[in-house]
């Protein structure tokens, strides 16, 4: 049975407070930053990998408890857009809120179960709990009234296109060799 994609609403806020990136977000955030980073800057085999903090810009922290995880989300920049996937398995669409404000582009989630067991030898309750919010700051070059977003099978597919200035920028440089 074939299963349709979802669309989300991208929520725009035009009198948004700028996003502060100077509050304290401690110790293990500080930590997975640095990782990140370390991550995103090995390309040992292919160098024409740019890493995704260099086209995106810094990757804003979000307000959160040092306990819950951020999904981990792919960047891919094509030819007329970037596109930001993430996996996103038992979350409901309904559960997923995707913002831009200020040029930074915010994605939530969060996830409630509750699971209940009544046997005669004993009873079973289990609660599982959890959110995440990631926020980029956008490239030049996006079309924001044109972003779109998707969620299929778990799977959350933001679509964020370039103006046709941006893909007329684009050039490509020769190498020559010496």
């Amino acid at each position: 049975m074939a299963e349709v994609a979802t669309k989300l609403p991208v929520k725009t806020e035009k009198n948004a407070p700028a996003a502060r990136s100077d509050h304290w977000t401690g110790p293990f955030e500080s930590l997975r930053r640095e990782i990140d980073r370390l991550f995103d800057d090995f390309h040992p085999f292919d160098l024409r990998l740019p890493s995704t903090r260099s086209f995106f810009g810094r990757d804003f922290p979000a307000l959160r408890s040092d306990w819950s995880v951020a999904p981990a989300m792919d960047l891919i920049e094509k030819a007329n857009e970037y596109e930001i996937t993430a996996e996103l398995p038992g979350i409901d669409e309904k559960n997923v809120e995707i913002k831009l404000a200020n040029n930074v582009l915010t994605i939530k989630g969060e996830k409630k179960e509750e699971k209940e067991e009544k046997e005669k030898d004993y009873y079973l309750s289990e609660r599982r709990y959890g959110s995440f919010q990631r926020s980029f700051q956008l490239p030049e070059g996006v079309d924001a009234d044109k972003i779109d977003a998707s969620f299929t099978k778990g799977v959350l597919t933001v679509k964020l296109p370039k103006t046709a200035e941006a893909q007329k920028a684009e050039k490509k440089i020769t190498v020559k060799a010496a």
